[in-house]
């Protein structure tokens, strides 16, 4: 099958900046992303491109090239469906907050109404693309709902989970480490992998471009996941040891990340771990483990979100305990937002965890962050439902410079390592502050020994 035209159903971070890489490389093909939020269409489709939903190094520059010559995006999701060969499921796949798995299992709801909506629009065959993380075995899911509710049109169910990390996400796209494709063993199956290999050949050396059957795929993005996030728990459960024993766990994780059997990658220590993914994937892993009795298995993963909650818990708790165990009325400036540099996404972010705890102790919390509003803040927060939105409003509060985010502060919370917040100018930030001064780095980014020199009580992660 010689690929022409793809839908993406799902305009986030994951479908938006997929299906732009895809078109910059295959100009032959034409590639249209839709989806029901017509304000973030509309984003993606804005004149400047500097005003697209989400913010990526190098995302907007590769949609400039391709939007209106071969990619699209459209709230017109029945007519993108019926013209694609390849339709790619990418749509959020949260955490169950209700029923049976709430808390643990992942919500198919979006991916049910997806395979239902192509079902009922499809007049050619089609290749379906699972693209959202799902658990396993989704595909026979999707499968039996378009077998039993099509026009007697085949589909091929392909998963090919992306690995992307937000913030390197297009160099993740243009020079991958392997791109996975799960199909049957079906002759049908077989040319559905192949077609689709044949789009990501276009840049991608045919050694990198895996395939398996379906349920590999499916779990290797949920292993994944879960055995980078267990390595920031490693980590960081060392880093209180550090400091208790007199150590410091940079020079520890350099010296085991020089291990060939280890490495070094995500060996940092930190307030914690957020993003879409590494507690979604692990509390699904989870379930499914304990879905089938496997509970050993289940409290091993469990763990590692234990652990990533008691280093959010213990960061606030020492700002507390610091500042002479109450920060009632004080100011808090927190650096970072977003929960990892070079991104606007906030999902499951620190930030947001340890405002709340300091909130709950009456803290004044004021942040700057260069890519996220105080509206996005806000709404972060008041997810939680800890207390009303008229309560959050008068504690939170966000500035476009983070020298006025530090104005008259009593501390200073580093929450995302964002490279801006080494250069700034300490020496002003510190005269401009209440006295004692003080810097928690939750992401150990700056420079101890100037900040002492400057006059600041300074605390990293696990030293």
């Amino acid at each position: 099958m010689k690929i022409t035209k793809i839908c993406c159903i799902g305009a986030g971070y994951v479908g938006g900046p997929t299906m732009a890489v895809i078109a910059q490389k295959c100009p032959h093909i034409q590639v249209t992303v839709v989806d029901l939020n017509e304000e973030r269409i509309a984003a993606w489709n804005d004149d400047d491109v500097n005003n697209i939903p989400i913010y990526e190094p190098g995302l907007a520059e590769i949609v400039a090239e391709a939007r209106g010559r071969n990619l699209f995006f459209s709230t017109d999701v029945d007519q993108a469906i019926d013209d694609a060969q390849i339709v790619f499921i990418s749509v959020n796949t949260p955490t169950k907050t209700y029923g049976k798995g709430k808390g643990m299992a992942a919500d198919l709801k979006y991916i049910e109404l997806c395979a239902r909506q192509i079902a009922r629009v499809s007049k050619q065959n089609k290749i379906i693309v699972e693209k959202s993380t799902l658990p396993v075995r989704t595909a026979e899911a999707i499968k039996s709902i378009l077998d039993n509710t099509g026009n007697g049109v085949q589909f091929q169910i392909l998963s090919n989970p992306e690995f992307l990390a937000e913030g390197t996400a297009i160099e993740d796209l243009l020079n991958p480490d392997r791109i996975l494709i799960g199909g049957d063993e079906s002759a049908e199956g077989q040319e559905a992998i192949a077609a689709l290999t044949s789009v990501y050949a276009n840049w991608v050396a045919p050694e990198r471009i895996l395939s398996t059957n379906v349920w590999s795929s499916e779990l290797s993005k949920l292993t994944a996941n879960a055995f980078l996030a267990q390595r920031i728990s490693s980590i960081n459960a060392m880093s209180e040891l550090c400091e208790k024993t007199g150590a410091d766990v940079s020079e520890v994780s350099r010296a085991i990340g020089m291990d060939s059997r280890i490495g070094s990658k995500f060996l940092k220590a930190s307030v914690g771990f957020g993003g879409s993914c590494f507690q979604k994937d692990i509390l699904n892993l989870v379930y499914i483990a304990k879905s089938y009795g496997l509970n050993e298995v289940a409290d091993y993963w469990e763990q590692v979100i234990i652990m990533n909650d008691y280093q959010k818990k213990r960061f606030s708790s020492n700002i507390v305990q610091t500042l002479y165990n109450t920060v009632s009325g004080k100011k808090i400036a927190f650096l970072g937002w977003a929960f990892k540099k070079d991104t606007n996404d906030t999902r499951e972010s620190a930030a947001i965890y340890v405002a709340d705890d300091l909130i709950n102790e009456q803290a004044k919390i004021a942040v700057y962050d260069p890519k996220v509003s105080q509206d996005k803040m806000l709404t972060d927060i008041n997810y939680l439902e800890t207390r009303t939105a008229e309560q959050n409003k008068k504690y939170l509060s966000s500035f476009a410079s983070s020298y006025d985010a530090c104005k008259d502060a009593h501390a200073i919370a580093i929450l995302t390592e964002w490279d801006e917040f080494k250069s700034y100018d300490w020496q002003k930030i510190y005269d401009n502050m209440q006295k004692p001064a003080f810097v928690f780095d939750g992401r150990n980014i700056l420079n101890s020994a100037e900040l002492i020199k400057i006059g600041f009580k300074y605390q990293a992660i696990g030293s």
